[in-house]
């Protein structure tokens, strides 16, 4: 039998959803303040919106809310299941009191936990915006108590550890990363994400990877007939070219093409040692390198190029820094130059490709997935695949794709007919296509 007369049942009920509303409005703000774009707000508030200065100055108090939150929650925790007890015990049969109370408890959960963060979630700006005019002051006349629940658990800690407590960071590793920006996708335009993504990436590319191989370095012969120097320095599309006595082992210096016009306004005539004057020593770059080190090598060394040697000291190549910034913003050519020089594609949906072609940069330009871990070149590839030297005509399965002999000379391949596998094909010509409109 009820002992509550009905006066005092109303007013139960109505603290009842009193303390629901409370507990839907801070956990709905929580969930907001967790959700928001900080970087967004921050531009928002430098552009003159009152409203996200505001929710600026609350997002520089993360304790204070989590204070407020966690008083206010704990709060209407216990009034409401005291609240419920009562008239489930009083109001109703002993029999129902049980399974009333459990059905104000999950009315609690429900209405005044899961739906509001769910609700927030989906645009948390506006209801930041909404719930910040009332929290405003909430923070502020909750600051002793909020103050008493900060400095109480460190005073604890401080007895227990014997001192104060040491604030260690976790930063995130490269994978966690990664997975953040992959997670926040639509906050973020893919151009920014490819650079962040290349930008984690350096550390997993070698210099070898990116490297123009020795027999690709244009250089200066000084060995050569002066007038064969002269020519090869006019036409020479280079800023910084080595120049070798004989050959690249025996390197004389870097010459800057800058500094050989400047020669030349002070003098119509310059003879070989004026040139060899203008030399500066080169700056070696160990083989195995990663991307990454390089980086800051070349700016602690305030160097744009450096020759690469193995471990004997013989050199294998010449690497510049518009090589590793490649890695992060892509080419800065408007089509790859693998693509032009490298790659002709055929009518048949297959590829002519230079053997010297650079394996990496053959994925990168046309999103293929032949394998990088060994030879850095197409015809490395193929030679270490065969364990021989082809001849003309031959074709062979690599993985999904399909690779017949063109052109051989020698213990090289110089031209070989790449068949991509049908979906990339497909994929790549759909790319082209958009890319066409």
């Amino acid at each position: 039998m009820s002992t509550l007369d009905p006066d005092t049942l109303h007013w139960l009920l109505a603290e009842l959803f009193g303390l629901l509303l409370v507990a839907a409005f801070f956990s709905a703000t929580e969930a907001a303040l967790t959700a928001l774009n900080r970087n967004r707000i921050k531009q928002l508030a430098e552009a003159g919106q009152a409203g996200a200065a505001r929710l600026l100055r609350l997002l520089k108090q993360p304790e204070r809310i989590a204070g407020l939150g966690l008083i206010a929650n704990y709060f209407v925790l216990v009034v409401f299941t005291q609240t419920g007890t009562v008239i489930a015990l009083n109001g109703f049969a002993y029999e129902a009191s049980l399974p009333l109370s459990l059905l104000i408890a999950a009315v609690l959960v429900v209405f005044g936990a899961v739906i509001p963060r769910s609700l927030a979630g989906l645009a948390p700006e506006r209801w930041a915006t909404f719930s910040a005019p009332l929290l405003v002051p909430l923070v502020w006349l909750s600051r002793p108590l909020t103050a008493l629940l900060t400095v109480l658990p460190r005073l604890l800690l401080q007895g227990l550890a014997g001192g104060p407590p040491a604030r260690e960071l976790d930063p995130l590793n490269r994978e966690e990363l990664r997975a953040a920006l992959q997670g926040n996708g639509a906050t973020v335009p893919q151009k920014h994400r490819d650079m962040l993504f290349g930008l984690l990436d350096l550390e997993n590319v070698t210099v070898e990877d990116v490297m123009v191989p020795r027999p690709d370095v244009v250089g200066v012969d000084l060995e050569q007939e002066w007038a064969d120097i002269l020519e090869q320095l006019a036409t020479c599309r280079h800023t910084r070219v080595p120049c070798y006595y004989g050959n690249l082992d025996d390197i004389a210096g870097i010459l800057h093409l800058r500094n050989l016009s400047r020669l030349l306004r002070q003098s119509r005539e310059f003879s070989l040692e004026d040139l060899e004057a203008l030399l500066v020593p080169p700056h070696f770059v160990p083989l195995g390198a990663n991307l990454y080190i390089q980086l800051l090598n070349f700016q602690l060394a305030r160097q744009r190029m450096g020759l690469v040697v193995d471990e004997y000291g013989d050199i294998q190549g010449l690497v510049t820094l518009d090589d590793v910034l490649e890695q992060v913003v892509g080419e800065f050519t408007t089509v790859p130059q693998s693509a032009t020089r490298d790659v002709s594609r055929q009518a048949d949906g297959s590829f002519m490709v230079d053997g010297a072609a650079n394996v990496r940069e053959l994925n990168r330009s046309f999103g293929w997935s032949l394998p990088e871990q060994g030879p850095k070149t197409l015809n490395g590839l193929i030679l270490e695949a065969l364990e021989d030297i082809p001849e003309a005509g031959t074709s062979f399965r690599l993985g999904e794709y399909t690779i017949e002999i063109v052109q051989a000379a020698g213990q090289t391949v110089r031209i070989a007919r790449v068949f991509p596998p049908p979906g990339e094909a497909a994929a790549r010509a759909r790319g082209d296509a958009e890319l066409g409109d």
